[in-house]
């Protein structure tokens, strides 16, 4: 049965892959959407208890972190990551929890970038840090053969830091773990930012101007309603409008077309040539139409969306022995029926149901 579902999905590109303009080989879901990213959560702990994503009051009292015998080993990973080159991903994101905090995670990346698409292409290795642990740790990623970070920074002032992050890091140490990545060669380096109402909004523009001409790529995020801890409440958030109408007002900004389908950032850069900004608007302006994005959680499950509420075992069958071919197949007919699309339909009845936690499956 493996083997018609494997090639069941490359028939699917067949039939519809060319009126959508996609390359052979990359496999579509329900919604023809290709397969074309996988973020890769390498642990479910962090060094920092952001209250979006891990506040203290839950996780430190009532979770219970994965022990590592349940981790899915490096080589594991990397049987994942081969069997999705093959059906078209292309690109793989490492985050956690704080993906820094998986000891020798080097030795992943050095495995991850020996693989090649079917066309002899390196696949493209990113990363998403809190950058607390980055200072030390940017050069030998960059060896490894990392080609890009993101860094999450709330804030530059740092009490507001401290208080958001609810970690011993400053501000300091993560400008300084961005600056080390811009210098391993790890650039541009792009800066996240979650906006909260009543929290942050106030940051925007310090944080605008701080990166302005550093030649990195500063993002906005909206604040959205991943997991179940959280607090969510639509009423703190500020919007993609809002925050390119502050930034707008002191330093103009043009439109820049999207890269690539599926870019989950709208961008624009400044006219005066100082670079350029990104807003990440999952709540007010829903992008799940073009979301070519699966995602593998610690301990091998794989999941379609970030809002999802389930995931699918793929470590039984990597530990069962199950071949390459009997994976890539696995993953096929996990993809071919995705219909996935939570921000586009976000309503009462979503934003009630039980999702996972942001800390357990990345960003």
């Amino acid at each position: 049965m493996s083997r018609v579902i494997f090639h069941e999905a490359a028939a699917t590109l067949e039939n519809r892959g060319a009126a959508e303009g996609f390359q052979p080989g990359h496999l579509v879901d329900a919604l023809s959407r290709p397969l074309r990213d996988l973020r890769i959560s390498v642990t479910d702990r962090c060094n920092f208890r952001c209250s979006y994503c891990m506040p203290r009051e839950v996780f430190d009292k009532e979770h219970v972190f994965l022990p590592q015998s349940s981790l899915l080993s490096f080589e594991e990973i990397t049987r994942v990551a081969r069997a999705g080159v093959a059906l078209g991903i292309r690109k793989f994101r490492l985050t956690g929890g704080e993906p820094l905090m998986r000891r020798h995670l080097e030795r992943l990346i050095e495995q991850l970038a020996q693989l090649r698409t079917p066309e002899g292409e390196p696949v493209e290795l990113a990363m998403t840090t809190n950058g607390a642990m980055l200072a030390r740790k940017a050069a030998a990623l960059k060896e490894a053969g990392l080609h890009r970070v993101t860094v999450s920074l709330d804030a530059l002032d740092d009490t507001l830091f401290r208080q958001m992050s609810d970690g011993s890091a400053s501000v300091h140490d993560v400008l300084e773990g961005i600056e080390a990545a811009a210098n391993a060669g790890l650039a541009p380096v792009k800066v996240n930012m979650v906006v909260r109402k009543g929290l942050n909004e106030a940051q925007i523009l310090p944080m605008a101007r701080h990166f302005r001409g550093s030649g990195h790529i500063l993002r906005f995020i909206e604040f959205m309603d991943v997991g179940n801890t959280n607090g969510w409440n639509l009423r703190e958030v500020v919007s993609c409008s809002e925050i390119h109408d502050a930034i707008h007002a002191e330093y103009p900004l043009e439109p820049v077309p999207s890269s690539y389908r599926g870019e989950v950032a709208q961008r624009w850069r400044y006219v005066d040539g100082a670079g350029e900004i990104g807003i990440i608007s999952s709540v007010t302006n829903p992008f799940c139409g073009d979301c070519t994005r699966a995602r593998l959680s610690p301990e091998g499950k794989l999941f379609l969306c970030l809002f999802a509420n389930r995931g699918h075992d793929l470590r039984t069958l990597l530990r069962n022995g199950a071949s390459d071919e009997a994976l890539a197949a696995q993953l096929a007919s996990i993809w071919i029926p995705r219909n996935d699309r939570y921000s586009e339909i976000r309503g009462k009845a979503t934003a009630q149901t039980q999702k996972i936690e942001m800390s357990y499956i990345g960003g």
